[in-house]
């Protein structure tokens, strides 16, 4: 007969909690899991994985290596998931161009689509149509309007060619025949200082971006890319309120894993994501950043994907629109 202590009934009771957190494949993980960021460090992409990483590493019970890999777009980091032993132990967080506009705007050696298997949209940054006060328009039709009687007059800015912000623009054009110009910059910052100038008098871009310059009054906010209006811009009308329908663009952040993962890992990593965006932490610094927390289960943000990579691929396609 086995003899049972008072010391290991102790035992036993403080390891359930701990292993309550580990609940989903068994076995895994049983290391550290290495979570690559395609952009250069400190970027978007790594300031949400280490908001999220205390709340996911106590429900995996592994730490989450973060490994900056920039290049090409961000295509480097992306193959290197790509390339990776599909066993849940290399992710990717990526972004809307990672995934579903790349291999349609540059030449590529993989399809993203098919070497990579979605885990969790992690972030949305929701897109905000800004003008310059300069521009006698003051509402999302008026500029269209001004456009097309003023050919050649209005200029709108990018932070690079190929973005989503880039494509957004396009496809608006596409959609209403406006005459308008692209004007890339190298970066967020540079695109907005080319607004506040009046280099250029549109500018796609997220809230944070921007900083003061909308609640001082030297940018006006036309419209927001999302399906409905959001909470950090209440009275802001979204583009298909403004006379566009089916115009919607948001810059997300996701986790992705190589395909040919299992799907029971797959699962443990999403839940460990959709428990890590539940923080007060997550919800608090989100909005401070003007971002949205998604609520998607893993296989519909897989078809999210399709979606708007066929979206995006037409957009290319229709504007010719091909970056060296």
């Amino acid at each position: 007969m086995q003899h049972v202590t008072r010391r290991k009934v102790l035992a036993g009771a403080m390891l359930a909690p701990f292993a309550a957190t580990r609940a989903g494949a068994a076995g895994y993980p049983e290391r550290a899991i290495r979570v690559i960021s395609p952009y250069a460090a400190g970027g978007v992409g790594e300031t949400i994985v280490r908001l999220f990483a205390a709340s996911m590493e106590q429900r995996l019970g592994q730490k989450l290596i973060v490994e900056a890999r920039p290049g090409a777009a961000g295509n480097v980091g992306t193959e290197v998931v790509a390339r990776a032993a599909p066993d849940g132990y290399t992710i990717l967080i990526g972004a809307t161009n990672n995934l579903v506009i790349n291999q349609f705007v540059m030449k590529m050696t993989f399809d993203p689509l098919a070497r990579l298997t979605p885990i969790a949209k992690a972030a949305e940054i929701p897109l905000v149509l800004f003008s310059t006060p300069a521009l006698p328009a003051r509402t999302l039709q008026e500029v269209i309007a001004y456009a097309k009687a003023n050919p050649g007059s209005v200029n709108y800015g990018v932070p690079s060619l190929g973005t989503v912000n880039h494509l957004m623009m396009e496809r608006l054009k596409q959609a209403t025949g406006a005459d308008i110009t692209c004007i890339p910059y190298r970066g967020s910052q540079p695109a907005v200082l080319g607004l506040l100038k009046n280099e250029i008098q549109l500018l796609p871009i997220g809230l944070a971006a921007v900083g003061t310059n909308l609640s001082d009054g030297k940018l006006s906010a036309l419209a927001v890319a999302t399906a409905e209006r959001v909470p950090m811009l209440p009275n802001v009308a979204t583009i298909a309120e403004s006379g566009v329908p089916g115009l919607v663009a948001s810059n997300w952040f996701g986790f992705a894993a190589p395909a040919g993962t299992p799907d029971d890992r797959l699962d443990t990593l999403a839940q460990a994501v959709s428990e890590a965006q539940k923080t007060d932490l997550v919800k608090e610094r989100f909005a401070s950043l003007g971002m949205l927390v998604p609520a998607l289960s893993r296989r519909q943000f897989a078809e999210t994907l399709k979606g708007e990579a066929e979206a995006w691929r037409e957009t290319v396609l229709r504007g010719k629109i091909s970056i060296e």
